[in-house]
């Protein structure tokens, strides 16, 4: 379902990410499986504009006195800072760990459309032309 959003980026050129509060959140998954349903759980549910799916990587770690050596998937969630709490509570809800990573970095800046895309995919209040298709 790949369709065009056609944005009128115009009067957000030079705009960083403080006017609109952009963020970057980081977690792991133990599967392609459970990546997969954190990600489109997390844009359908529209606290994120974007999740992107890293392929496998190597994590060694601490946990519960051992140390592990584990294959993971890495998702980059694209959001606001408005959105953090729901953002984590998904992952909370969904995740299969006890303890799942969830890191999130400001965006100091960014491209004026790219952080006016975000904003206009996570207004739920918003009529978007992909929901009615």
């Amino acid at each position: 379902m790949n369709q065009q959003i056609i944005v009128d980026v115009a009067p957000f050129r030079g705009v960083t990410s403080s006017a609109v509060s952009a963020i970057v959140v980081v977690t792991t998954a133990g599967t392609q499986e459970e990546a997969n349903l954190l990600a489109e759980e997390l844009v359908a549910r529209r606290h994120s504009c974007c999740v992107n799916i890293l392929p496998i990587q190597r994590s060694v770690y601490r946990w519960q006195g051992k140390i592990c050596d584990d294959s993971e998937y890495m998702l980059i969630i694209k959001t606001l800072e408005s959105e953090y709490k729901a953002v984590e509570g998904a992952i909370q809800e969904l995740h299969s760990y006890d303890l799942p990573e969830i890191l999130a970095f400001n965006i100091h800046r960014g491209e004026g459309g790219f952080l006016t895309w975000i904003t206009a995919c996570l207004n739920k209040g918003a009529e978007s032309l992909e929901d009615e298709a």
